[in-house]
């Protein structure tokens, strides 16, 4: 393949070759070979493939399928009974009505009673934006009929329908198989990403081939790096698929034992295995720092979203050499909520950016999708401008230049603390090419769209045979 006039940076506009899944040549001119397919970038800024450094693949592809109950399309009680009756409509009889996006902001601590008042007839659940909670209506209760010792939360010896950390028991109760990553798959393709890091913590095993699996025959396009949990520690890479870090999933109402949280960070060191801590509060991330530092910390270990970290904490990081995983798309998606629920003395450290850089702290960015928004445009333009959906600005001083805000999602998905990956000779070339130059495009990152996306020199998306899903 031969990419011409494609700007590699900016004011730099060079022809481009690729063979074997390599860059192998970059010059003013390139003469064109028999084989080549030419592509004219038209002076256009092409890029190495985006990496989003903390998604959740599979819950990604399940909410494509489902309706969204939050910001932005629901702000209200009654704009969610209007998008549940919608949804009831275009479903046939029997079938389940999947909501995402909930928060207690739109219509309170709802549960099954409200739903049954809303859809008592179709089996209902809605989750919680922070992944952790479902909600279920009496119809769908019915459906799964829970045992005596289901993980249900009850009242007054009923189920109120809400369900806490139980996402296997509702998994083996519906019977239910794992969610296609074809569209999931292609929409990142269109948005230019070439690799994502899936966080979810109770990834093992099976998990692993399965997404190996997805990418033998084509249903996922992109590398995939998997966090999971210990049963990981003595797995090995596969095609495509990189064995990634052990996730701890940590909440502050009910933190782990502190000597066996040790135990199991120096049992995936002890095999080269670095680890990530999900920390969303203060005293989750004061927690994880006090394990790592017992423990011992390892190169590559990693906080994920440190959403509350103030100069204390980021000092503590910086001296044990973690980096961290942020999402800024959460100031523009959930900037409002923050500063309404958020403690005024917390609201400086949330989802720190020039914090973390200041102090020497290596920053990877993502968008934690479906938890958030999945474009990392979006996420990028967020972290320029800090702004949230009403317009105030949120941690101003915390805000990047767009291109450190680029750069976020440019580091090699094992190596996020490494600098941006860059169009250069013997590169693999997991590539992205964009509508505009790259002066164009840092003036407003969310409004750059991808032309043509590769992996290993093999196109996933191209906007003129397949228009962005």
């Amino acid at each position: 393949m031969l990419i011409r006039r494609a700007e590699i940076a900016p004011a730099e506009i060079v022809d481009v070759r690729i063979n074997d899944a390599r860059i192998v040549e970059i010059a003013p001119q390139l003469e064109a070979r028999a084989d080549d397919r030419e592509i004219d970038a038209g002076g256009h800024a092409l890029l190495p493939g985006l990496h989003d450094h903390h998604i959740h693949l599979r819950a990604l592809a399940a909410s494509l399928a489902s309706v969204r109950c939050g910001s932005p399309q629901v702000v209200s009680a009654d704009q969610l009974v209007a998008a549940l009756a919608a949804a009831d409509a275009r479903l046939g009889a029997g079938d389940w009505l999947r909501g995402v996006q909930y928060h207690e902001s739109i219509a309170g601590e709802i549960d099954r009673d409200w739903l049954d008042a809303v859809l008592p007839d179709r089996p209902l659940r809605i989750q919680h934006r922070s992944g952790r909670l479902w909600i279920l209506n009496s119809a769908a209760l019915d459906r799964l009929a829970p045992g005596a010792d289901a993980p249900l939360e009850s009242r007054d010896g009923r189920w109120t329908g809400r369900l806490y950390d139980a996402d296997d028991w509702l998994r083996e109760c519906l019977r239910s198989t794992p969610p296609s990553l074809h569209a999931a798959s292609h929409w990142l393709a269109s948005r230019g990403v070439t690799g994502v890091t899936d966080t979810t913590h109770h990834n093992g095993p099976i998990e692993l081939h399965t997404f190996a699996q997805a990418r033998r025959n084509g249903q996922l396009l992109q590398t995939v790096r998997v966090m999971g949990d210990a049963r990981l520690d003595l797995c090995g890479d596969l095609p495509g698929v990189q064995r990634g870090e052990h996730k701890f999933h940590l909440h502050e109402h009910e933190l782990p034992d502190i000597e066996g949280l040790v135990a199991a960070i120096r049992d995936s060191h002890s095999v080269g295995r670095a680890v990530a801590f999900h920390c969303v509060t203060r005293t989750d991330l004061v927690f994880a720092l006090a394990a790592l530092r017992e423990a011992g910390p390892l190169k590559g270990d990693r906080i994920e979203h440190a959403a509350i970290a103030p100069p204390e904490l980021v000092e503590q990081i910086a001296a044990l050499k973690l980096i961290v995983v942020t999402q800024p798309n959460f100031i523009a998606e959930r900037g409002d909520d923050y500063l309404r629920d958020v403690d005024a003395a917390d609201q400086p450290w949330l989802y720190r950016l020039r914090g973390f850089t200041d102090a020497g702290v290596p920053l990877a960015g993502s968008t934690d999708a479906p938890f958030g928004g999945a474009d990392p445009w979006s996420s990028m333009q967020a972290a320029v401008t800090r702004c949230t959906p009403s317009g105030a600005t949120l941690g101003g001083g915390e805000a990047l230049q767009p291109t450190a805000a680029l750069n976020l999602f440019l580091s090699p998905l094992e190596a996020p603390a490494l600098s941006p990956r860059r169009i250069e000779i013997d590169a693999t070339a997991d590539l992205c090419l964009l509508d505009r130059g790259h002066d164009a495009a840092l003036l407003a990152l969310d409004a750059a769209r991808v032309q043509l996306t590769l992996v290993a020199g093999r196109v996933i998306h191209d906007a003129e045979r397949e228009p962005a899903p």
